[in-house]
């Protein structure tokens, strides 16, 4: 893979059909769609919009849950979860921006679990980098992306949305 930016519009379309499809699969009634801040926050948005969710879209920042919180410090602009409603026995649709490790999942779910229990847990991201450590697994992806082990991918937004791969620094 080389460097460059790409437009994410044909992806968010792809994952708008396929999340469309999981939810009429599952029955999910008025599922409550949450972003992880902040690419899957972006995602989010555009998806709910999409799909005509009615229940209001929630906003996850999962610093404090990160497993790397020692050794990689507090992010300077960690903002407060905001949930809309009660997680309690609701269909969750959790969105972020890339899967790599399953680790950004991990911390998220654990929040989501201190909120009350759902009844379900979709996970639908962006970019599949499929380099996993723990077996967390998304229902909707995007696309999947094999990059070198000095590229890196960010998700660029919120409007437009773009992806930029480029080399380490």
């Amino acid at each position: 893979m080389v460097s460059g930016t790409l437009s994410v519009d044909a992806l968010l379309d792809k994952m708008a059909s396929e999340t469309r499809a999981l939810i009429a699969q599952r029955h999910l009634n008025d599922p409550l769609m949450i972003g992880i801040r902040t690419g899957g926050v972006w995602l989010a948005e555009r998806l709910h919009r999409q799909l005509a969710l009615t229940s209001p879209l929630g906003v996850m920042d999962i610093s404090f849950y990160r497993d790397d919180f020692t050794q990689v410090g507090m992010n300077p602009k960690v903002q407060p979860t905001q949930l809309p409603c009660a997680t309690e026995g609701r269909d969750i649709l959790l969105v972020d921006d890339v899967i790599m490790s399953g680790r950004t999942i991990r911390a998220a779910m654990n929040e989501l679990f201190d909120y009350g229990r759902p009844a379900s847990v979709s996970l639908i991201t962006l970019l599949d980098l499929q380099r996993r450590e723990l077996p967390i697994q998304a229902d909707v992806i995007g696309g999947t992306l094999a990059l070198g082990p000095d590229q890196l991918v960010k998700l660029n937004g919120p409007d437009p949305l773009t992806l930029t791969i480029r080399q380490r620094d």
